[in-house]
């Protein structure tokens, strides 16, 4: 089922970038190993129902023995993919880096996923995506004018500029595989990642369209027609009436006259429309105004939590959420018009399908008991 039915992936358990970019490849039809530690002690990489683990199966193996590291290259022979999201080096010193799995297997593409990078200055310092996004350019700009910048979650360095891109790296590998034959290595980084995010503002300051300061320009809150209000019940709305002519529409649903909210596009006229807009938004409710622009070229939404978008009309039509045992995450995507939709599968129990997978590759019952009598495996 999905797109990607047939390919074969081992991950190497890891930080949210590198899951989550198996779990997109997981979602689109491939068939995922994710291999964990044999002996976890305080893990903070996996929790119960995590949409992150989910629709793949589960092995323990000590890599840091021989044994197990040979499990893992017997594993990648007969893989398409490996997901690593270790330190640079890391691989290299357990014997299961790119030279020593590519030997056993030249047509893998194996996918690196790093802050920095594999090389460079700070390649082998810590960090998080706070500080991937601060040197890439992408956290200055987040925030109100006149205060500090404000980290979106970690949305841009480690899911967005680095686990999707990362598996669209995988992807353009395999497709390159089917010209030369051969595998290769992509590297993946969270600062290149989200500096490429940052494409269209540069864009726009390459032509003077951007650099007024944070919180001061036409998408960062900046401008009146292009933020969020708050409403009579203490929600919000969001406006992005960015066109002149869905301007037109905002002005009619909100029943404001036109003359109150002229040279919108001036921004010396911008706290004056501000006001105006946030003091009509203020008399109903945020669902009273969705309803209210429903069926206009408004622009106006309501800002839903994570719980809300779930049951929202259009995202249910969509099956944009699914519920996995009860515990509600987003469904996979994109949609495709032939290919059948893979359907996600609730995560596996930590480190459940080691004799499964062992059994598969030719393991007889009796080494695989020993092996985890000895701490190779769990």
């Amino acid at each position: 089922m999905g797109p990607l039915a047939g390919l074969r992936v081992v991950e190497l358990v890891g930080l949210a970038p590198a899951p989550f970019a198996t779990t997109v490849l997981a979602d689109l039809g491939a068939d995922v190993v994710r291999v964990d530690r044999a002996k976890p002690g305080f893990d903070v990489l996996a929790f119960p129902n995590d949409p992150l683990t989910r629709s793949r199966r589960w092995i323990g193996v000590d890599t840091k023995s021989p044994e197990g590291r040979d499990l893992v290259l017997r594993l990648v022979e007969d893989a398409d993919v490996l997901i690593e999201g270790f330190r640079p080096g890391v691989t290299e010193r357990l014997g299961i880096g790119p030279a020593d799995c590519m030997e056993r297997n030249p047509r893998l593409v194996y996918g690196r996923i790093t802050g920095w990078g594999q090389d460079g200055p700070l390649a082998q310092a810590a960090g998080h995506d706070i500080n991937y996004i601060g040197l890439s350019g992408a956290l200055e700009p987040i925030g109100r004018a006149g205060e500090r910048p404000v980290p979106p979650l970690n949305l841009l360095g480690d899911f967005g500029g680095g686990g999707l891109l990362l598996a669209m790296g995988v992807l353009a590998a395999l497709v390159e595989r089917a010209t030369s034959g051969r595998g290769q290595v992509v590297d993946a980084s969270m600062v290149d990642g989200a500096a490429l995010l940052t494409a269209g503002l540069h864009g726009l300051r390459n032509i003077g369209l951007w650099g007024a300061g944070r919180g001061a320009n036409m998408l960062d809150g900046g401008a009146p027609f292009y933020d969020t209000y708050e409403t009579s019940d203490g929600k919000y709305v969001a406006v992005g009436a960015i066109e002149e002519r869905f301007w037109g529409e905002l002005v009619k649903v909100l029943e404001i006259d036109p003359e109150s909210v002229a040279g919108r596009l001036d921004p010396a006229r911008w706290p004056a429309v501000r006001s105006a807009l946030a003091a009509v938004l203020l008399t109903r409710t945020r669902d009273e105004w969705a309803a209210l622009a429903a069926g206009t070229d408004a622009c106006l939404t309501a800002v839903l939590d994570p719980a809300e978008a779930a049951l929202d009309p259009h995202n249910v039509a969509r099956g944009t959420f699914v519920s996995l045992d009860g515990h509600l995450q987003p469904a996979p995507a994109p949609k495709f018009s032939r290919t059948a939709a893979a359907t996600p599968t609730p995560p596996a129990e930590p480190r459940s399908d080691t004799t499964a997978v062992l059994t598969e590759l030719g393991y007889a019952l009796p080494d695989i008991d020993r092996m985890r009598t000895n701490g190779v495996i769990a």
